[in-house]
């Protein structure tokens, strides 16, 4: 992560802070987060000197009108500085403080097929009793573990997965 990114995270998260409206424009950048994934060529288009900048204000302005007025500033001082490269890095690093501030953990959950909604709302109930904490999930699949699930959160690994299961036997047997 670069300091640009950081610097830049820290003061749009120290300004939702002051106003009291961090969550709000946390769910203003994910929803920008989602938007330039699912669009690959638009940061390069948000960059592009080919483009005046006129034009390129006016497409974050068309794109993100809706969201938060601090998040569409965020975007058009990126963009005016010609930082809007760094934006994807700046959103993780403004996640990373709201979280760290609200003590919310994210907990990254693989498991072979995907969760369904009920499945991940008992996990997360199971994960804030247990850390004591509230649980934002992030699930992946990767049928590579066969069955059951890896939960990484708080520096700490749960590997509950079949891969590691047969890994044991393999090892109590060859012994």
């Amino acid at each position: 992560m670069t300091d640009m990114s950081k610097e830049y995270a820290a003061a749009l998260f120290m300004l939702a802070s002051e106003e009291n409206c961090c969550q709000e424009i946390s769910e203003s950048l994910a929803l920008v987060s989602d938007i330039v994934q699912e669009n690959e060529g638009y940061l390069a288009l948000l960059a592009s000197p080919a483009i005046s900048i006129e034009d390129r204000l006016r497409a974050i302005d068309e794109a993100f009108g809706s969201l938060h007025m601090h998040v569409i500033s965020f975007l058009k001082i990126l963009c005016e500085r010609s930082y809007i490269q760094y934006l994807m890095e700046a959103i993780k690093e403004f996640e990373r403080l709201y979280a760290l501030a609200t003590q919310i953990l994210t907990a990254k959950v693989t498991s072979a097929v995907p969760l369904t909604q009920d499945e991940e709302s008992s996990l997360q109930k199971k994960l804030e009793a247990k850390f004591a904490h509230p649980v934002v999930l992030d699930a992946a699949v990767d049928a590579g573990i066969l069955g059951g699930m890896i939960i990484e959160i708080d520096g700490k690994v749960i590997d509950a997965s079949l891969r590691r299961r047969l890994g044991d036997i393999k090892d109590v047997i060859s012994r």
